[in-house]
């Protein structure tokens, strides 16, 4: 089974998928991880920006610059 490649609490840059809901931010904050959906592991991100959560495919993230 795949591992995750960001924890809880670390802070992404999130770009959704041509189809998603735009972002009205791209720093967030990882939440939780979620299991293997669809051929990618998934994981609900929040920005300080929005009022929601969002759920998100490990491959509309990147680590932020700078950040370890």
């Amino acid at each position: 089974m795949p591992k995750h490649k960001y924890k809880v609490g670390q802070a992404v840059d999130f770009s959704p998928g041509r189809w998603g809901l735009p972002a009205s931010s791209r720093e967030y904050e990882v939440l939780r991880l979620l299991p293997f959906e669809g051929g990618d592991l998934m994981y609900r991100i929040k920005s300080a920006a929005e009022t929601f959560e969002r759920v998100a495919r490990e491959s509309e993230l990147a680590e932020r610059a700078g950040m370890l």
